[in-house]
């Protein structure tokens, strides 16, 4: 049965890519007909200009992507260590207006491969305006592992909540998840595993996939996006130890290291403004400015809900570039200092890469929507062109990990991410300062939904 369901895998990978570099090879040539984009700009005052800076910012991106791929190739995650190994860990749950998902998402921690001895389970409702303060406390009557509940007198901010929960913590690693996300049994452990076989390591990012795949092409869409950025972006940035972003959803941290910064941390201010986004990337600094590793595993999954709307979705990531400005600004202060011993050429790559992503990729966005609509025949097909080949190594990627015909979908998001989302970081540039959470108080989907149950438990087996 075993070798039956290899086979299919394998064939539906084959199937896949094959779709892939079908769609590759026929918007290659459809790009590559009529008038010369270049000889064009040739024609144009600025036009020399534009074609050599854009050499060499492609040059740039060419030469950082054959070195992602190197490191991604040689990557490969720690496995879990015995039980006597393990450390104490504490795990931080904040909830608001989760309702029913809270209670699932405790008991997937609950029902984690990790020594009872050493857990702490702590669930923080932030002032939860619905029954979410219900579903913690039937949480805590019945499951099998204790869990220590906070619950706020008002809405504080996830930042609070974490604080108030690590303030309780007795764990030697703190751990948070979000309280919309699903863990297999092996996610703690794996998880905390680097921390046990390394004292350099610091924090520990935590793979991330969509849980809601089933409620429309959007969730099945930032799947791939996920996959992307963790399987590829994050197994990079680990290999040089400077993963720079832990995720809110799963991520686990060094508590000695966390008690040092955690008031600095909770009382962050961007331009004299409480901080109240961008806490899991603000923690992520903090710990390389102390100079310890921070490190990706790509065996520690946990499944989170994702918006299903396009509304939702541009909250979402509008919150996520105003905390990319705030923090790669923050990384500068330090990243070009000695901040810690070993190699930091990786790192400071790293953030090379993130300020061309955030300034020069921004002015070609909106050059190239300029340039279509000065000349729709040339730039057009040359802009086809160009969002396929961004796309394809996301398809690729996702093809041939999971075998689905469903990764030709990253060409769709290419096309999706150009048209109605390119606006989100531009405007994050000239935003920063905003702070509203955006998302956390958004319609939830029906907690009681079986089909929603259904698919948590079926991408968990």
């Amino acid at each position: 049965m075993v070798m039956i369901r290899e086979n299919i895998r394998n064939k539906n990978k084959i199937a896949a890519l094959a779709c892939i570099l079908a769609v590759l090879a026929a918007v290659f040539l459809y790009g590559t007909g009529g008038s010369s984009a270049i000889q064009f700009l040739k024609g144009v005052v600025w036009g020399r200009a534009l074609i050599a800076v854009f050499s060499v910012f492609s040059s740039l991106a060419l030469a950082e992507l054959v070195w992602r791929i190197i490191l991604v190739l040689k990557y490969r995650p720690i496995p879990g260590v015995s039980d006597d190994q393990l450390p104490t860990c504490t795990i931080v749950v904040p909830a608001y207006n989760e309702g029913r998902q809270v209670f699932d998402t405790l008991k997937s921690l609950a029902a984690s491969n990790y020594p009872r001895n050493k857990i702490q389970l702590i669930a923080v409702d932030d002032g939860s305006m619905d029954d979410t303060w219900k579903w913690i406390k039937q949480a805590k009557r019945t499951l099998s592992l204790p869990v220590l509940t906070i619950r706020q007198p008002r809405n504080q901010g996830k930042r609070q909540a974490l604080y108030d929960g690590f303030k309780k913590s007795r764990g030697a690693v703190l751990v948070t998840v979000d309280s919309d996300s699903m863990v297999e049994p092996d996610t703690l452990r794996n998880l905390v595993t680097p921390f046990a076989l390394n004292p350099d390591v610091g924090a520990v990012a935590g793979n991330v996939r969509v849980l809601n795949q089933s409620q429309g092409i959007i969730p099945r869409m930032v799947d791939i996006v996920f996959v992307f950025s963790f399987d590829f972006i994050r197994v990079s940035q680990s290999m040089v130890r400077t993963v720079t972003c832990t995720p809110g959803a799963l991520s686990a941290y060094r508590k000695s290291v966390v008690m040092g910064v955690l008031d600095e941390w909770r009382n962050q201010t961007f331009l004299g403004r409480p901080a109240n986004i961008g806490e899991d990337r603000a923690m992520t600094n903090m710990i390389l400015r102390q100079g310890y590793d921070v490190v990706f595993q790509q065996n520690a999954r946990v499944f989170t809900e994702v918006p299903v709307a396009y509304t939702q979705l541009c909250k979402m990531y509008l919150r996520w570039a105003r905390s990319n400005v705030r923090e790669t600004i923050a990384m500068t202060s330090f990243i070009f200092t000695r901040f810690r011993r070993g190699s930091m050429l990786g790192a400071r790559i790293n953030l090379v890469s993130d300020v061309i992503k955030l300034t020069v990729a921004q002015l070609f966005f909106l050059m190239s929507w300029g340039l279509i609509l000065w000349n729709p025949a040339i730039f057009g097909s040359k802009t086809i062109v160009g969002i396929v080949l961004g796309s394809s190594l996301a398809a690729t990627i996702y093809a041939f990990k999971f075998g689905k015909i469903s990764s030709i979908l990253a060409f769709v998001y290419g096309f999706f991410f150009f048209i109605a989302l390119s606006w989100i970081k531009p405007y994050a540039l000239i935003t920063p300062h905003h702070s509203r959470w955006l998302t956390r108080a958004c319609p939830k989907v029906n907690p009681d939904n079986d089909l929603h149950h259904q698919l948590g438990a079926r991408q968990l087996t």
